[in-house]
Parts: structure tokens; C-alpha cells; sequence
């Protein structure tokens, strides 16, 4: 289990946004489960706050992008 997440954390960083929020339910949910040690869940709760801190750091490049439009029909960054 333990190679799983490693190997699991290699592949995240080819990941968008959409698949980072999708890994990140599956750690949730893997750390609810009942068969889990406590190591792997020290594994899977630092996979997930890397997983967090990717998604907040892409979504702030996201919004830096955005760009608004304003009523003379010119466009600002937002």
C-alpha cells in the first residue's frame, strides 16, 4: 500500500485541477476506512494537504488570469 501511494504522488503532478479534487475525495475517503494503519494514514494525510496546497496554488493562478470585462467593453485583470 505504501509503494501505491508514493507511486500515486508521482503522478499527481502531470494532474489538473479536476483530477487533484478527484485524488483528493479518494484520500478522504481511504482515511475514513476502518483497515487503514496508522502509518498509512500519516501517508495518505500528507498526500492529501499536498493535494490541498496544489489545488489552492492552481486556483490562484486561475483567478490571477481571469480577466473582467467592464462596461466599455475593455477587459482587466482581475
Amino acid at each position: 500500500m505504501e509503494a501505491e501511494i508514493k507511486e500515486e504522488v508521482k503522478e499527481e503532478k502531470k494532474e489538473n485541477l479536476e483530477e487533484k479534487f478527484q485524488a483528493l475525495e479518494e484520500v478522504i475517503g481511504r482515511l475514513e476506512g476502518d483497515d487503514i494503519s496508522l502509518e498509512q494514514s500519516f501517508d495518505l494525510y500528507n498526500r492529501g494537504m499536498t493535494l490541498l496546497r496544489d489545488c489552492t496554488r492552481m486556483i490562484d493562478e486561475v483567478e490571477k488570469k481571469v480577466l473582467v470585462l467592464d462596461e466599455n467593453g475593455e477587459t482587466h485583470e482581475f
